[in-house]
């Protein structure tokens, strides 16, 4: 015979549901303010602005995100989950090293294609916590989130290639996200070569932490691949001015 609920217990099971019923609104207001975050950046979007595009009220906005500093963090955040967890999911399925790159790199193309704008609001909050403290505990905690996904990634890629990693995480992050935000520049300024670039560029960047891709590797097939790599790329430079 099942006992029945006490007064305590049946308070607790409504309180669960309410905060499971918040949560579950702001998903669901996140998700409709990212695509007006993420066209406008975060300088040039209020909360009226949002609510206008989201088709939600101003007041129903403010009551459950406390100001665009919460909104912006929360939806990033939000995101920035779903990339972590579509790049573990390779580390998971990967055999070799080799498919663990191509694959990585496959899904590093694919969001930089997909998702490009999503990506620019990632780099705009970053940028904006060097001069808003507000933003900085939460940027903090999403770059320590993608950092130890590189770690990962680095350290299931040396594991199938039986050889220890050559640099420390940090260093590895920095070099991944370099990486990636220069591509996202030239997909942005409508680069046909960057995702193909980008590819290239991850797949050598595994070999490379790792130690698998030698210092005369690296310099023997440089010199020979700069050239046409060049060619085939339009530069984001203008020309230097004649003497």
């Amino acid at each position: 015979m099942t006992r029945p609920a006490t007064t305590g217990e049946r308070a607790d099971r409504i309180a669960r549901r309410q905060v499971d019923k918040f949560s579950e609104r702001r998903r669901e207001l996140g998700d409709a303010a990212l695509q007006t975050l993420s066209e406008l950046g975060y300088a040039r979007t209020s909360l009226r602005e949002i609510a206008q595009n989201s088709g939600f009220s101003h007041g129903v906005l403010h009551y459950y995100f406390h100001d665009k500093v919460d909104l912006i963090t929360y939806c990033v955040r939000r995101y920035k989950a779903v990339c972590v967890q579509r790049y573990d999911d390779v580390v998971t399925t990967a055999s070799t090293a080799p498919r663990l790159a191509a694959e990585f790199a496959d899904a590093m193309v694919s969001t930089l294609v997909e998702d490009a704008l999503l990506h620019r609001l990632w780099y705009d909050l970053r940028s904006q916590a060097l001069f808003e403290e507000s933003f900085r505990a939460d940027v903090a905690e999403i770059d320590a989130s993608l950092e130890r996904m590189i770690d990962r990634v680095v350290g299931r890629y040396a594991e199938l290639a039986a050889t220890p990693p050559v640099c420390g995480t940090a260093m590895a992050y920095a070099m991944f996200d370099g990486l990636f935000q220069q591509a996202l520049l030239r997909q942005l300024s409508g680069d046909p070569a960057a995702p193909d670039d980008l590819h290239t560029g991850v797949v050598d960047m595994l070999a490379i932490v790792t130690g698998t891709r030698s210092a005369r590797e690296r310099g023997s097939t440089g010199a020979a691949t700069a050239a046409p790599q060049a060619a085939g790329r339009r530069s984001l430079r203008p020309p230097a001015p004649r003497p």
